[in-house]
């Protein structure tokens, strides 16, 4: 089994070399969803998702450059064709499937939970902050909570300090350094909710080599270990790795 994942594998990179010779490949990313994606000081994306995607687009034998745009726009400017591809910290979904293919994932699933300044917080009717368009706010939403959204990840968590939210659901991976750099103001509460199937990269439904290409160089990285590397290096040793 595994000598036709690698076969397969190199097989679909190979055509990489093919899809570089007709245009530059723009990988498209919110820039301000860190460790995953964020601006450093020099202006420039950085973060796991850039070393990654970096990585494989090496591997891939691409060219290709990075388009920072804002979370809430971020699959319709996909479709439209302002760059080709999704590296932001993207859950998969049935939902999003319907409207844009995704690579197989470059991150495991892991629980979303709850993050209040106060362990007696009220989740089930309270006032819960989520990011716009994420899967968190979409469960809130369902949730006889009341529910207020925030264009970034950074809203929400000045919501939660400023009392106008009693709690934030959010992502681990993007939570977690947040509630270790509060010295204690920030605490875990509540039971972590399980959403989506892993993040991936996400391209066009038209664009079907381009995702081929780029499943096929994930899974050389899985095959080799480098991914579970990365995951680390980015989110410690106690992250889900493959």
């Amino acid at each position: 089994m595994k000598k036709t994942i690698l076969a397969t594998a190199v097989l679909a990179l190979s055509a990489g070399v093919g899809l570089a010779q007709d245009r530059t490949v723009r990988m498209g990313t919110e820039g301000a969803y860190a460790p995953y994606n964020f601006t450093n000081d020099a202006g420039e994306i950085d973060g796991f998702e850039r070393e990654l995607g970096d990585e494989l687009c090496n591997r891939a034998e691409l060219t290709c450059e990075w388009v920072k745009n804002d979370w809430d726009s971020i699959i319709p400017n996909l479709v439209s064709g302002n760059y080709d591809t999704i590296m932001a910290g993207m859950t998969v979904t049935d939902e999003r499937e319907m409207v844009i293919d995704f690579t197989q994932d470059y991150q495991p699933p892991t629980p979303s939970p709850y993050v209040a300044l106060s362990e007696d917080v009220d989740l089930e009717t309270g006032v819960i902050a989520a990011q716009t368009g994420t899967l968190q706010a979409a469960f809130v939403a369902e949730t006889p909570a009341t529910l207020i959204e925030f264009a970034t990840f950074d809203e929400t968590i000045a919501a939660l300090r400023s009392g106008e939210a009693d709690a934030v659901l959010a992502d681990l991976e993007y939570l977690a350094p947040v509630v270790e750099d509060s010295s204690g103001e920030l605490l875990f509460v509540g039971d972590r909710v399980p959403l989506g199937k892993g993040i991936g990269m996400g391209v066009r439904k038209s664009d079907s080599d381009l995702r081929d290409t780029f499943d096929a160089a994930i899974s050389s990285m899985k095959e080799d270990g480098s991914l579970n590397e990365l995951l680390i290096k980015w989110f410690g040793e106690n992250t889900a790795t493959y």
